[in-house]
C-alpha cells in the first residue's frame, strides 16, 4: 500500500506474491472502512494481523487481502492504493515505529531482508519518525 510502505516494508504485511492486475487497476476498497485505531489499540487484534503477515497465524479476509497486495504495493510505490489506504499506511507505520519497534524490525527483516526499500525511502522514514508530513 504505499510509497512509505515501500520505505518500511518491514512493516505490517505481505508475501512475495501478488496476482497480476491490469495496468491502472486499483486495489479493492472493500476493506477501507476497517477501524485501524481499534486494531492498533487492541493487542489481540493487532497480534492477529501481525501473525498473519508473518505466516504465524490465520488471516482474516482483510488481513489476507493486505498480505497478498503488499509486495506489489511496495514494489510500485502504492500506485494502485486508494487515498484512504495511503493515509492508513502512514498511521500504521508511525504507530509501529513509535510503539512497537520490535515488531517493526521483525517485519522489515522478513519483507525487506536486504534493506532495499529501507535505503530507497530513508528520507520518508526519517520524516515519519520525526512527525513530519510524508507523501505516500
Amino acid at each position: 500500500m504505499f510509497k512509505l510502505c515501500s520505505a518500511a516494508v518491514g512493516l505490517f504485511l505481505a508475501v512475495q506474491l501478488v496476482a497480476g492486475k491490469p495496468a491502472g487497476e486499483k486495489y479493492t476498497t472493500k476493506y477501507d472502512n476497517v477501524d485501524l485505531d481499534q486494531i492498533l489499540k487492541n493487542d489481540r487484534l493487532f497480534n492477529n494481523y501481525y501473525n498473519c503477515l508473518l505466516d504465524k497465524g490465520k488471516c482474516s479476509p482483510d488481513g489476507q487481502e493486505l498480505k497478498n497486495k503488499l509486495p506489489d504495493a511496495i514494489a510500485t510505490e502504492c500506485k494502485s492504493c486508494s487515498e484512504k489506504q495511503k493515509e492508513g499506511s502512514k498511521k500504521i507505520f508511525k504507530y509501529l515505529i513509535d510503539n512497537k519497534p520490535e515488531q517493526w524490525a521483525e517485519l522489515e527483516k522478513k519483507f525487506d531482508p536486504n534493506g532495499t526499500y529501507k535505503a530507497k525511502y530513508q528520507k520518508e522514514l526519517s520524516d515519519l519518525k520525526a512527525g513530519k508530513p510524508v507523501k505516500i
